[in-house]
């Protein structure tokens, strides 16, 4: 389960201070697909890197399965988040330089899993995602949308309790938006994985089982279906 309790988060800039987190609170179950729906500048980034333990917030509390990912030391946190969570980036984020079998590679590899064991799952997911004959390729030779199946089966590999997504549907068209939110559905069921995914797709929020309505950095409402 991820609890979010009186999360506060302010920035500072050359026009005084910006409060891109106002007292948010909201709790999402296990195995739960959650979307963050609001427009951009609603703090929906800002508030999933706060739960990723990309970046500290000025005020609240924030448990993921028990544990409290304020009071981690700076070795916990980097723990935390090799092997319990799973990022999916706007634009990918795959490293250029690598093909896209050592890309999904890369968190089984930091994870310390065998050569083995390494290959098996790759493979395996590269079936999963509809790219088996792509281990080779380089990411600049993919589509759009063959990217974000790549980053999915990246931050799925070592089989995280969650996964966060940032608008990971924003340069696809629906249809390919469609199936990569389905993909990212079956996955996270298929591991009991929970998702929190920040969009503005209603593909996403239509799909998922849980909405959370962000605007100037406040919960507006919360559904459950």
């Amino acid at each position: 389960m991820v609890q979010v309790d009186h999360l506060t988060k302010t920035f500072h800039s050359g026009r005084g201070q910006v409060a891109v987190l106002r007292d948010i609170s909201f709790t999402v179950p296990e195995a739960v697909a959650a979307a963050v729906v609001g427009t951009s500048g609603s703090g929906k980034t800002t508030l999933l890197n706060c739960i990723g333990g990309l970046e500290r917030p000025d005020e609240g509390n924030i448990r993921c399965f028990g544990k409290n990912i304020e009071s981690f030391s700076t070795k916990s946190l980097g723990r935390y988040q090799r092997r319990e969570v799973g990022f999916i980036f706007q634009q990918g984020n795959l490293l250029s330089y690598l093909t896209v079998f050592q890309n999904i590679a890369f968190p089984l590899v930091l994870n310390g899993m065998d050569t083995k064991g390494i290959a098996a799952r790759v493979t395996h997911l590269l079936e999963r995602i509809g790219l088996p004959a792509a281990q080779k390729a380089m990411p600049h030779e993919l589509s759009g949308g063959e990217m974000q199946r790549v980053s999915a089966a990246r931050a799925m590999a070592h089989a995280p309790k969650l996964l966060l997504a940032d608008e990971p549907t924003a340069s696809l068209d629906s249809e390919t938006a469609r199936k990569l939110v389905r993909l990212l559905l079956e996955m996270g069921r298929e591991k009991h994985c929970t998702l929190l995914i920040a969009t503005h797709d209603p593909v996403v929020f239509n799909l998922a089982d849980q909405v959370i309505h962000l605007k100037d950095g406040k919960i507006l409402k919360k559904e459950k279906k």
